[in-house]
């Protein structure tokens, strides 16, 4: 009884303590703490200490993350190129093998023809990127812009001799004011989708695909999008050979109706370039050029990345990092950038 009095007794100084050490701030007790800070600090102080920490938590589960994607990744590998664990091979691919060999043989040839796949924008392969873009340096306070673009790719096969490829682009925006003061904008952009007529096998050597383009309206801030509705033509030819991937993907939009006060007319150019080693990482580098004709104004980003396919599980996987300059831009466009790909394949 003696030993409970005495536990009771020291409870209630320490309540008693704090109680009287919090009353000299003028803030209440919070779990056995004060609210703010001993010496002089303030609730805003406490505030802010709070939203560092949960900064530096939410970048160490990143960091944290993207270790283990790489753990993942390095086993995946580590895995398939073991002789006697090959399940974890890649699935194959909608391509016919090249026959002969083992089973180990036969999932390389698969990886290899996927990791080729990727590569080409009107491959019979369904694939989901997820292609996350920062821009920075933007107008004179320096502004960030945020883009994810969400980027399915379906094929549809609509002969023996030739497919339509659907590409369709919705982007997440997150776009600081560009000006000091102004305001901020987040939401959807306008979506982009193309329909690709494609032989299934090359002509001359070339992978070729040509059809129509829509642009839709999606955005769901006027800062965001045109609020017009446009269409136009697309094309995109390109040859692989020994590793290397060249082309070029272009398209060009024209407004016909919507509620927007400027028209679209603009010429979007992507030449591209790119090699793939015999363990399925890609370098590349591509611009992706627009022409403005309204405004009578290039927009020139040089994009440098590299890609590696992987498999986590079942799924294979690519995993993308780049560094984009702006070559040529409109004044108070961005100065350069980086991006940040993820995308899920889903061979037959």
């Amino acid at each position: 009884m003696e030993g409970r009095y005495k536990q009771m007794k020291l409870r209630a100084y320490l309540k008693k303590t704090i109680e009287t050490r919090c009353g000299r701030f003028g803030v209440p007790p919070l779990g056995g703490f004060c609210a703010a800070p001993p010496k002089g600090g303030t609730p805003n102080q406490v505030l802010k200490q709070a939203l560092t920490a949960t900064h530096i938590g939410l970048s160490l589960l990143a960091a944290t993350t993207a270790l283990v994607c790489a753990l993942c990744a390095t086993t995946a590998r580590a895995q398939t190129e073991s002789s006697f664990y090959h399940p974890l091979t890649l699935a194959p691919a909608d391509a016919t093998s090249s026959g002969g060999g083992g089973a180990g043989a036969e999932g390389e040839n698969d990886q290899a023809e996927l990791a080729k796949k990727l590569q080409n924008p009107v491959a019979a392969l369904i694939s989901v990127p997820i292609q996350n873009n920062w821009d920075f340096g933007i107008g004179p306070a320096n502004a960030m812009r945020y883009t994810a673009n969400i980027q399915p790719v379906v094929p549809i096969s609509i002969s023996d001799d030739w497919n339509l490829i659907v590409r369709t682009i919705l982007p997440v925006i997150d776009a600081e004011s560009p000006v000091k003061g102004g305001r901020d904008a987040w939401g959807l952009g306008d979506t982009t989708q193309s329909f690709f007529l494609s032989p299934k096998a090359p002509v001359g050597g070339w992978i070729l695909g040509a059809g129509p383009v829509m642009y839709y309206p999606t955005a769901t801030d006027s800062a965001l999008g045109a609020d017009r509705w446009g269409a136009g033509p697309t094309l995109v030819a390109l040859q692989q050979s020994h590793g290397f991937t060249y082309g070029i993907l272009a398209n060009q939009i024209w407004s016909y109706a919507g509620s927007g006060d400027q028209n679209v007319n603009a010429t979007f150019l992507q030449p591209f370039v790119s090699f793939t080693t015999k363990t399925y990482t890609t370098f590349a580098v591509n611009t992706e050029s627009t022409y403005d004709w309204t405004g009578s104004q290039w927009t020139v980003p040089v994009n440098f990345m590299v890609q590696q396919l992987v498999k986590i599980g079942k799924q294979p996987i690519a995993f993308q990092l780049g560094y984009r300059y702006y070559a040529d831009k409109p004044n108070g466009g961005p100065d350069w950038g980086l991006r940040f790909t993820i995308t899920f394949l889903f061979p037959k």
